[in-house]
């Protein structure tokens, strides 16, 4: 399967989101929902301005926590939602999404470590919600997410990759329209292509460190 590049452009200001859509950049994932907001309308109004290509449709990815009350922002402004955790968010998604624009791809986040601390469902619940989801209108369901623990080596970054993988296979048995693992950052992103994944996630090697002095939404520096 072909290999998706995420630049995860969460706190990087409107600018470096410009740079790399001028490189030739497409997809691009934000992790807040409002300052992500706020950069899809700077970049759609730099695009009607002609400052971006004709043919320079960008793809927006929110991968962050969804809750409750920032699924409409997410429902209205993005293309695809990484976190769904929970059908009670998928839900939201799929009544706020308006009518006029194409159904929101989503993946189910499935947390493979099972630490109390990271978000997406448990490996075994992670069927019953796909179907759930698939079955929802204005959403349509692609794969699974995750976000493994810290993994000491190489061997064990696959290892839990894999988990995720043979989830995915077993899902897909009963979820024959799903093609998306999104799996992998900058510091696992080789053991995760290893292990199938088709949508990696890739900010500070793109990005450089992130600085918190910078508005994301527009770039002007904030030194209090």
């Amino acid at each position: 399967m072909a290999i998706t590049l995420l630049a995860v452009s969460k706190t990087r200001p409107a600018r470096d989101v410009l740079t790399a859509a001028l490189a030739g950049q497409r997809d691009f994932g934000e992790n807040y929902a409002q300052e992500g907001v706020d950069k899809i309308l700077v970049l759609r109004a730099l695009a009607q301005q002609g400052m971006l290509p004709e043919n320079a449709s960008l793809i927006w990815h929110f991968i962050g926590p969804l809750q409750g009350n920032k699924t409409r922002l997410v429902a209205e402004h993005f293309d695809w939602a990484h976190s769904i955790e929970r059908l009670k968010i998928a839900e939201r998604l799929s009544a706020q999404r308006p009518a006029r624009l194409p159904p929101l791809q989503v993946c189910v986040q499935v947390n493979v470590s099972g630490e109390a601390s990271k978000s997406g469902c448990a490996p075994e619940e992670a069927l019953d919600l796909c179907l759930a989801v698939a079955s929802l209108p204005r959403l349509k369901l692609r794969g699974l997410m995750c976000i493994p623990a810290p993994a000491r080596d190489f061997a064990a970054q696959c290892r839990l990759f894999s988990q995720l993988r043979q989830r995915f296979m077993e899902i897909k048995t009963r979820c024959p329209e799903l093609d998306t693992l999104s799996m992998g950052m900058s510091g696992d992103l080789e053991a995760a292509v290893q292990s199938g994944g088709t949508l990696v996630r890739i900010g500070s090697a793109i990005f450089g460190r992130r600085t918190n002095d910078i508005d994301a939404s527009t770039g002007v520096g904030n030194n209090s």
